[in-house]
């Protein structure tokens, strides 16, 4: 099957209602950089892709907004930006390959989730081409925009289940003056959590606050520089005098800037990806759970795992179907929420990704039979529930 790739709103729009009328599925990607992230996907009539959508349709500096096309890759958007002393801080996984409307419809965040939040907290506008052939503008290019109803925030995470994104509006933040990494090893689960919380009661207010476990921490390599058991690494981004009032409240903590932080914070975003891509038998899960469930969490863990200690979502790897399985057994009736957000063909074949959606899960259904009442977009992308 030959992709189709439009190269204006206009020939999205039409792609679409073409391929509804002749009673074709469809399939709806960007640059396929998340192909192993949510349910599989659909072996479908029409490949429709957005990755000729490209570039910035509006920038206000000033304002701290910008419009751009879906299919604009994410480092190119980056680049832009940081020429102007600006920044989309998302830091999303496969940020070299990915599209805007990729991390935006699936709503990947990184590191610095915990002082930014995540793509429902960026995202203040959306043009999208409906499969009846209309394009929608919700929001627009204001940071505080009521007009209308809040569509943009169904969209973000649907994996392009309702509607095909043709451009995003963000409000963006300026680049921290500076920035560090201060990694401090702590011998358990128990001792990390207790070391975020004093730093989370305390006057600093990092831009990110991850946990490795032991596993985690010898595949980023920390074992080379004496971090061998559980690691909290706390991220800063400010000014010179305030990082050195990091290094005061964090004496013992071992530094990182320049290259080898940004190495480490490469290597964070992009663990469960790098830990799937390739291979059919492997699996990361996302954990939602109480600040309190941290050490919890994290000693259920059989593999390597890396937590958002301060925003409680932890990603847990598992390297086959049946470890999958019985850590899924084991933690059943813990108050978690839990899903496989990226694994393998084999993995897909053999488990629920999604094995307990809530109850808001129905008001997702209606909204997919409004949007989509045949079904045809994207089938079984969002975790094989939708």
């Amino acid at each position: 099957m030959q992709p189709l790739r439009p190269e204006s709103v206009k020939e999205l729009s039409q792609a679409l209602q073409d391929a509804v009328a002749a009673g074709h599925s469809i399939v709806l990607r960007g640059a396929g950089s998340k192909d192993a992230m949510g349910g599989p996907a659909p072996a479908a009539d029409v490949d429709l892709r957005l990755d000729k959508l490209s570039g910035v349709l509006q920038y206000e500096p000033r304002d701290l907004t910008v419009s751009v096309a879906a299919g604009t890759p994410w480092r190119e958007l980056s680049a832009i930006l940081a020429a102007e002393g600006q920044m989309l801080a998302l830091d999303p996984p496969c940020a070299e390959s990915a599209t805007v409307g990729g991390v935006v419809a699936s709503n990947c965040s990184g590191p610095r989730r915990r002082l930014f939040g995540t793509a429902r907290d960026m995202v203040i506008g959306v043009t999208l081409a409906t499969l009846d052939g209309r394009l929608v503008q919700t929001g627009g290019m204001v940071v505080k925009n009521v007009a209308g109803l809040d569509t943009q925030k169904a969209l973000i995470g649907s994996f392009g289940t309702l509607a095909a994104m043709a451009a995003v509006n963000f409000r963006l933040a300026p680049l921290p003056e500076a920035s560090r990494t201060f990694l401090i090893g702590c011998r358990s689960a128990e001792e990390c959590a207790a070391a975020r919380d004093r730093i989370l009661t305390s006057v600093l207010q990092p831009t990110a606050l991850d946990v490795l476990n032991p596993a985690a921490a010898k595949l980023c390599g920390l074992d080379s520089i004496g971090l061998h058991d559980f690691v909290l690494a706390v991220g800063a981004g400010a000014s010179a005098a305030v990082l050195a009032r990091y290094g005061r409240e964090l004496a013992g903590a071992q530094a990182l800037e320049g290259q080898p932080e940004q190495a480490f914070w490469t290597m964070i975003r992009e663990f469960a990806g790098v830990w799937v891509n390739g291979f059919p038998m492997r699996a990361v899960v996302r954990v939602g759970h109480p600040m309190r469930a941290l050490a919890d969490v994290l000693n259920t863990a059989p593999g390597a795992s890396v937590a958002r200690a301060g925003n409680g979502v932890s990603y847990l790897a598992f390297d086959s179907p049946q470890a999958l399985g019985e850590w899924m057994l084991a933690t059943a009736a813990k108050e978690w929420t839990r899903v496989v957000e990226w694994s393998g063909d084999e993995v897909r074949a053999a488990v629920e990704l999604w094995p307990d959606c809530g109850n808001d899960f129905s008001v997702m259904e209606r909204l997919k039979l409004l949007f989509d009442p045949q079904r045809r977009l994207n089938a079984g992308r969002l975790y094989g529930r939708l």
